[in-house]
């Protein structure tokens, strides 16, 4: 069980595809399927990739009182107490940056998309896919506890998709992601978006190795969400307030809800728009723009090394 969270491990947990076949789950960073082409960047590698923070967001994990390096202390017997909530992280820290810099090493840029149930993560990228089509090769990651109806839905546009199935976990970690992206097996310079378990506090403490996070909010939710899930909005790259469209029959404060996301992360990203009526739909796509080209013109321009991801 997480001792982060209290939901259950990866005993329920299931990759597989809308074919029909699963995914073992494989000790992370072994290829549990072949593949018809060199992964150009071996995942293990031995330097680090620089960041502007810990995780690639601006989130990091606080250390807890009495633990000066946030992992064990000492009892006064001189045994060593190691806490399980720490130690937990910082697996899935490690296995997030090898994530990360295969990622990078093959100009792929991974979103990780956050929200609530219901705040409408899956119709926006059924648009933002269609919206694209031609322009960017996207992949997708569909994480839910069952069923596969979003990823369903994602494969009617004719794109790749991978379901995992958490089963009694209510977030995705680095591993998950790991196993997922053997299965997914994106091309070099590609777009992956990952749907993540429906839920405001969890996903915000994994990291996954992803490129960027980004909350989608929706304004039949109430404008106080920053305040009651700062945790959520402090690791957010990018918040999108959905269904503007449905702005005059609800209240919801704009401005204010802006404001809060500010005064927890001045340097976040906000947008307004609706994915079921496209409006403000641009502003969403131009960002997805920028941050992809940036990242495969870094990639195509960076030496490459041989081998297989491990």
């Amino acid at each position: 069980m997480c001792a982060t969270c209290g939901c259950g491990d990866d005993a329920g947990t299931r990759v597989s595809d809308l074919d029909g076949t699963v995914y073992p789950l494989a000790a992370p960073h072994e290829h549990p399927h072949p593949h018809d082409h060199e992964h150009p960047h071996p995942h293990d590698h031995g330097h680090e990739h620089p960041h502007d923070h810990a995780h690639g967001h601006g989130y990091e994990h606080p250390e807890r009182p009495g633990t000066p390096d946030g992992l064990h202390t000492h009892t006064p017997d001189g045994r060593t107490r190691i806490s399980l909530e720490e130690n937990l992280l910082a697996k899935n820290d490690l296995l997030a940056a090898r994530n990360r810099g295969w990622l990078e090493g093959r100009g792929i840029r991974a979103f990780n998309v956050m929200s609530s149930p219901g705040a409408g993560k899956t119709t926006l990228l059924v648009r933002t896919i269609r919206e694209l089509a031609g322009e960017l090769a996207i992949g997708v990651i569909e994480g839910d506890q069952e069923t596969s109806l979003d990823a369903d839905r994602i494969r009617s546009t004719g794109r790749p998709v991978i379901q995992v199935n958490t089963g009694a976990g209510c977030h995705l970690d680095a591993g998950m992601l790991q196993r997922a992206l053997d299965a997914l097996d994106p091309m070099t310079g590609s777009t992956v978006f990952i749907e993540n378990v429906g839920n405001l506090v969890c996903p915000a403490l994994f990291d996954l190795g992803e490129s960027a996070r980004v909350v989608v909010i929706s304004v039949t939710e109430g404008d106080d969400k920053p305040q009651k899930y700062p945790h959520m909005f402090l690791a957010a790259d990018l918040v999108i307030i959905n269904k503007a469209d449905l702005l005059p029959y609800v209240e919801f404060d704009v401005d204010s809800c802006v404001r809060q996301a500010r005064q927890l992360n001045p340097g976040v990203d906000v947008l307004t728009l609706s994915a079921t009526t496209g409006e403000g739909m641009d502003g969403w796509l131009d960002w997805i723009r920028k941050n992809t080209h940036l990242a495969t013109a870094a990639a195509e321009s960076a030496p490459r090394s041989g081998g297989l991801r491990v």
